[in-house]
């Protein structure tokens, strides 16, 4: 009877970026949790896996091919979930993308494609999953931001994903404001390194995966499973009480 606040049974999910990583976990833990998911990438082979992972195991899952760029795209695929499923319940913003480079050498293309995915892919799938939720009183949205976007700088230059996250940041306050009266929650989840696909090349580097375990108090890298929990918290009613919060999974970096 506990953990009754933390299932969802009944809830329809929509992760983005879904394929693997962070939204792979999560979609896992939602399901776990009971939730009907709705696994979404920009490689509908890798949806259709994670989802094929989650039915194999008892749950229940649905892929589908989703590029959060695409206008259109992402309005008839959330549109066509929610005439033949409903909601969604919860939204997950976790697609995202990085560009490592200096500022001075970074091009304008690179850095409207990250923000064209961390930042306003974002905001379009909470826009069109948003107004569902509006009209049914109700919805929760987590977006996943980092730890780069609480604090000023990194190991390395990453400006353009930095500022994406920091806006997320933000953003997540502004639109929390904006719908709490009228039952949507919304919070983010500010990550450290973990492993998973974009950062494969980072911690390949033996001297980066030590500088980083240097500045973790915790002394370790984080789990995309251990992001997951603090999302599927956020997500269900455990945290009704909560919004316009950014959760730090972190293993103390942002506690310095």
């Amino acid at each position: 009877m506990a953990m009754t606040p933390f299932r969802l049974d009944g809830r329809v999910a929509l992760v983005t970026g879904a394929g693997s990583g962070i939204g792979a976990a999560t979609s896992r833990a939602l399901a776990a949790a009971g939730a009907l998911i709705q696994v979404t990438d920009a490689s509908r082979d890798a949806a259709a896996k994670v989802a094929h992972e989650i039915t194999a195991a008892g749950g229940r899952a649905e892929a589908h091919q989703l590029d959060v760029t695409d206008e259109t795209g992402v309005t008839r695929t959330i549109n066509a979930i929610a005439d033949l499923r409903g909601g969604p319940d919860i939204l997950v913003n976790n697609a995202g993308v990085g560009a490592r480079m200096p500022s001075e050498e970074l091009s304008t293309d690179s850095w409207e494609k990250v923000i064209a995915v961390n930042m306003t892919g974002a905001f379009r799938c909470t826009r069109e999953a948003g107004r569902r939720m509006l009209q049914l009183g109700k919805g929760s949205i987590v977006n996943v931001a980092s730890i780069m976007g609480l604090v000023g700088g990194g190991l390395y230059p990453n400006p353009a994903y930095q500022a994406t996250k920091g806006a997320l940041v933000n953003w997540t306050r502004a639109v929390a404001l904006e719908w709490a009266a009228r039952g949507v929650r919304v919070n983010a989840v500010a990550p450290s390194f973990a492993r998973t696909p974009l950062t494969t090349k980072l911690l390949a580097d033996p001297e980066m995966e030590k500088a980083i375990l240097a500045n973790t108090p915790m002394g370790r890298l984080v789990e995309p499973d251990e992001v997951a929990q603090a999302i599927l918290f956020l997500a269900s009613d455990a945290a009704s009480a909560i919004t316009g919060v950014t959760l730090p999974v972190d293993g103390g970096w942002t506690a310095r």
